[in-house]
């Protein structure tokens, strides 16, 4: 298994970890502090960018803005730590790293999709990064709504910045 499956993996323990402990209700509750989002929509969010990942691996082609948009993750608990194991196991699989098209459209009006080289593992990296992005934000939502949750140590946090930190500690 690669570093990078590695980390994706604590990643999505993390995830599994706080939403086991979330309530239903505060898991939908909007958050004022996030401008009414709600902790799930920012765990749909992050989620959909694995699953897009997963659904595109077989044909080589990735195409994040093609997210679903699942109300039924982003609203029910159950459903988030059943989309949670699953995508653990497809990361969990051992594959090899391969070639695959990133498919993107930055325009804001719409139109023509742009293609990009890119392979499995740089995927998987982008995801960390994405849902590192997104669980400082969750971090949030759970302090204003759930305070009750145990927030994992580095839940949040990029991996370079625990490394600086430590060294600046250590340096200290």
């Amino acid at each position: 298994m690669s570093q990078v499956q590695t980390a994706c993996l604590q990643i999505l323990s993390q995830l599994n970890q706080v939403v086991s402990e979330v309530t239903q209700e505060d898991f939908a509750r909007p958050s004022v502090a996030l401008g009414g989002t709600t902790f799930g929509q920012h765990l749909r969010h992050t989620l959909e960018f694995f699953i897009c990942l997963e659904k595109g691996l077989p044909a080589g082609v990735v195409n994040y803005d093609k997210r679903a948009h699942d109300h039924q993750l982003e609203s029910h608990r159950s459903v988030a730590l059943a989309t949670i194991d699953r995508i653990r196991a497809f990361v969990a699989a051992d594959r090899t790293d391969r070639p695959l098209k990133l498919e993107l459209c930055y325009a804001y009006e719409g139109g023509a999709t742009s293609t990009l080289q890119t392979n499995y593992q740089r995927e998987l990296a982008y995801n960390i990064e994405h849902a590192v992005h997104h669980m400082a934000l969750m971090k949030i939502a759970l302090r204003e709504l759930a305070p009750y949750v145990t927030i994992p140590e580095y839940f949040g946090i990029a991996s370079s910045t625990i490394r600086y930190n430590a060294a600046t500690v250590a340096s200290s």
